[in-house]
């Protein structure tokens, strides 16, 4: 698994924001919480896209376990 630092102010807000909110409510709705993180810190496309290659990879490595 690769640890690669997003790049903006904003997107590093978003993967904290997500993080925090999934500790709150595990089975918050992954797609959701990106969703509303993009809405919240105003990310682009490419940080959408940066998000749910993220989460969908760690989803990915947990499946594996």
């Amino acid at each position: 698994m690769s640890n690669i630092m997003p790049e903006g102010d904003a997107l590093r807000k978003a993967v904290k924001w997500i993080s925090d909110s999934r500790k709150e409510n595990p089975d918050a709705n992954i797609i959701e919480l990106i969703n509303e993180a993009c809405a919240r810190f105003d990310l682009s496309p490419k940080d959408s896209d940066f998000l749910f290659n993220l989460y969908r990879d760690k989803s990915r490595d947990s499946d594996d376990s």
